[in-house]
């Protein structure tokens, strides 16, 4: 069996082995599901400490002198921020957040260290949540089905790179509210660069993709934002869909909106009639995912055809 030859690439990019990549990968999207959003924050203090030690940005803004208390405040923000311990993706090594037991390498194999360890730190028997082994899964169950879906070739991978990129947006957004650029971006000009390679989509389609998924509803957006006075959606959000639309083309979008909506509904009503969940707003960012994973897998033709409209015609 040589490298590159059909034989191969049927055994390494199999659902068992994909399979098994997806909970590698997930248990790294934990990390980074944790840990983007502090290093974001920390990155807007020390922008926001640069701001208040130039004093000439408050007259600028505000017209009038800055007071000697802003500056002060610049400059502690920005000691603070400096003073803080490293973090990256990378390093420092997962610890425990209630001990600060660092995990040994044993304890971190995907699924299989949470059940042996009955859900809690070895150290202090803190509970540890189960939605680090539910997010390993489901990366590993997606990574299996994009093997199945789109078969044993190189730009399977692609794909799990792009499920990966979703999954890891969907549960920021669920936590803090935010979709990051350095996730969104890349996404979107991922998928350009495999369709421009002839790996997946025309570019025509994918560009037309980008341009269906933020120009109309940004118009929306801006017109709710007036009429309202309120932002109703963020641009992370557009930015989302118009990556899938550079992923899955223009004909994608409204599948992929009704889809979140339609997974919406089902999440929100429920809670909602529970009164479990009563005044929580649930960001849209997670919805948008799972519409793109569905329409994804489905094909967009084929949920045309079930809601009986033909492109074509």
């Amino acid at each position: 069996m040589e490298f590159g030859t059909p034989q191969f690439w049927a055994i390494w990019l199999s659902p068992a082995v994909l399979g098994v990549l997806g909970l590698l990968v997930g248990s790294f999207l934990n990390v980074v599901i944790y840990r983007k959003p502090v290093m974001m924050m920390r990155e807007w203090l020390q922008q926001t400490g640069e701001m208040f030690v130039e004093a000439d940005v408050w007259p600028r803004v505000l017209g009038q002198a800055q007071p000697a208390e802003v500056g002060a405040l610049g400059e502690r923000l920005e000691r603070d921020v400096a003073a803080l311990p490293r973090l990256g993706l990378a390093t420092p090594r997962s610890r425990c957040g209630a001990c600060g037991h660092a995990i040994r390498w044993y304890e971190n194999i995907p699924v299989l260290s949470w059940l042996a360890l009955r859900g809690r730190c070895s150290a202090c028997k803190t509970r540890i949540s189960v939605r680090y082994p539910l997010i390993e899964l489901l990366t590993g169950g997606l990574f299996a089905l994009a093997a199945w879906h789109f078969g044993p070739h190189p730009v399977t991978l692609a794909w799990c790179a792009a499920i990966a990129a979703l999954v890891a947006m969907a549960f920021i957004d669920l936590d803090t509210k935010y979709l990051p650029d350095d996730i969104t971006l890349p996404l979107l000009w991922g998928g350009l660069l495999v369709s421009a390679l002839g790996w997946t989509l025309p570019l025509p389609a994918a560009l037309w993709g980008v341009v269906a998924g933020y120009v109309p509803l940004w118009l929306v957006a801006k017109a709710f934002q007036v009429l309202r006075g309120r932002e109703g959606m963020g641009l992370g959000d557009l930015k989302l869909l118009a990556a899938l639309g550079a992923w899955l083309g223009w004909q994608a979008i409204l599948p992929v909106v009704l889809m979140a909506s339609i997974v919406g509904l089902l999440v929100n009503v429920p809670l909602a009639l529970a009164r479990r969940e009563s005044g929580q707003r649930y960001p849209f960012g997670p919805f948008l995912a799972a519409g793109g994973l569905v329409v994804m897998f489905v094909g967009a033709d084929a949920l045309y055809e079930w809601a009986g409209i033909n492109l074509a015609a």
